[in-house]
């Protein structure tokens, strides 16, 4: 448990640890902080307010038990409800944006060499390497 002074109700800026409990009664507990939906990195333990699970805690206090049926689970207990030590970075938007556009790049690139390899035409084959790095010339050009 973090050392953050208490916070009353979780709202946008809240620290949250809570429990989930599943049909089984397995549970799994860990601990998020509710940000802007721009700043989300799920990873990092930041969930976006719009997510069902934040919208769900919004408003919530420590010690409440919230039912909570989607997929295997039966219910959240809220743990803890605090203020964060640390803001999250407010660049996550835009670095999940270049993570999308170099996975975007990467799967032209593979389509691009799936197709150069194994085209035939009666002019002639095409030549993979040549048509990723025109592809690649194309994009710096657009960069630019």
């Amino acid at each position: 448990m973090s050392n953050s002074p208490e916070r009353d109700i979780i709202g946008v800026g809240s620290q949250v640890e809570v429990l989930l409990t599943d049909r089984n009664g397995q549970t799994e507990q860990f601990t998020v902080i509710i940000v802007p939906d721009e700043a989300a990195d799920f990873n990092q333990g930041l969930l976006g307010q719009n997510t069902p699970i934040a919208k769900a805690l919004m408003g919530e206090k420590s010690g409440h038990v919230i039912p909570y049926l989607k997929d295997d689970i039966l219910s959240i207990e809220v743990r803890s409800v605090t203020i964060p030590d640390t803001l999250p970075e407010s660049d996550a938007a835009k670095k999940r944006k270049e993570k999308y556009l170099e996975a975007k790049r990467e799967v032209e690139d593979t389509n691009a060499m799936v197709f150069a390899s194994s085209f035939s035409g009666k002019w002639g084959d095409y030549d993979p390497d040549s048509i990723v790095k025109d592809y690649q010339d194309d994009e710096k050009k657009q960069a630019e």
